[in-house]
């Protein structure tokens, strides 16, 4: 992994808004006026840590951030960043309220996997994302790229610098070279809890879409060949071990509005068929009819 000593000269490696200081050695994560996580400088910092940091950093007015589904039960994480609740560990708590009266249940990317209710909304456990889909796009480069090498490259690129992530997980990786387009599938076993793919997605958006959280600011740009291909678009798909559970009474108005559309036209269609098949078989009767009279 990149820079993952803390060196106490007010540098974390894996997180360059901590400070370090004292003896011995403490990196800290400000998440509001003198409330400080301690962090391991080792490790990812976890996504609830990172998201309670940025949500303190935008009050504060400091700087924060700026392939289609595997599965119809994939879902993007919509809902952009909220003050989260974490466990000790750094976890997600299941049930999320953002410090209003309106609750929801996460998944341990802490991304909303239930309709909004109140505050009595069940949560009995917080679900595990065990795939995400990574949709890229990469900027121009001078040779072209084999999909085979760039699988390998991406592997060994995760495997280096988001935690020595098993090179495996990296399952299937997909090519449009026209529209520069990378798609990459990175899963581990169901029950799998030794790997946390929320944090490496989401370090990884911050390579791609603003700057490194690491102190060392060198992107995420994955070798192949002796060119490096830097990214300038991503999108993340998230599949948990469970299906997520959202109705139609919260779908945003457009979407409501696709669906009625699609429903009138296949209405619209059934009816269309019904009036053909009514007239052909009149034609049909009429035709009959004619057929008798000439016998008789």
């Amino acid at each position: 992994m990149t820079n993952v000593v803390c060196l106490c000269l007010g540098q974390c490696g894996t997180m360059k808004w901590a400070a370090c200081d004292g003896t011995p050695c403490v990196c800290t994560l400000l998440f509001g006026e003198n409330v400080k996580q301690p962090l391991d400088c080792n490790k990812l910092v976890p996504k609830c840590f990172l998201m309670k940091a940025e949500m303190y950093r935008a009050k504060k007015g400091l700087s924060t951030r700026t392939g289609g589904k595997p599965v119809e039960t994939a879902f993007v994480d919509n809902d952009g960043i909220y003050d989260p609740e974490c466990e000790s560990d750094g976890k997600f708590k299941a049930k999320q309220c953002n410090n209003t009266e309106e609750c929801w249940c996460v998944n341990s990317a802490g991304v909303r996997r239930t309709d909004k209710g109140d505050k009595n909304i069940k949560c009995d456990k917080l679900v595990e994302t065990h795939w995400v889909r990574l949709q890229l796009t990469h900027k121009p480069v001078t040779t072209k790229l084999d999909t085979a090498n760039l699988k390998v490259a991406i592997a060994n690129a995760i495997h280096q610098r988001y935690g020595n992530f098993n090179k495996s997980m990296v399952d299937n990786v997909e090519y449009d070279p026209e529209a520069r387009r990378i798609v990459v599938d990175v899963k581990k076993a169901i029950g799998n809890r030794q790997h946390d793919l929320a944090n490496m997605a989401y370090y990884m958006e911050k390579d791609v879409k603003v700057l490194p959280l690491f102190n060392n600011q060198e992107k995420f740009m994955p070798q192949v060949g002796s060119q490096n291909v830097e990214m300038e678009n991503i999108l993340v798909y998230y599949v948990d071990e469970e299906a997520p559970t959202f109705t139609m009474k919260h779908l945003t108005g457009g979407i409501i509005a696709v669906i009625v559309v699609v429903i009138l036209a296949v209405v619209a269609g059934l009816l269309v068929l019904f009036f053909a098949k009514k007239r052909q078989d009149r034609k049909y009767k009429q035709a009959q009819t004619s057929e008798m009279a000439t016998m008789s």
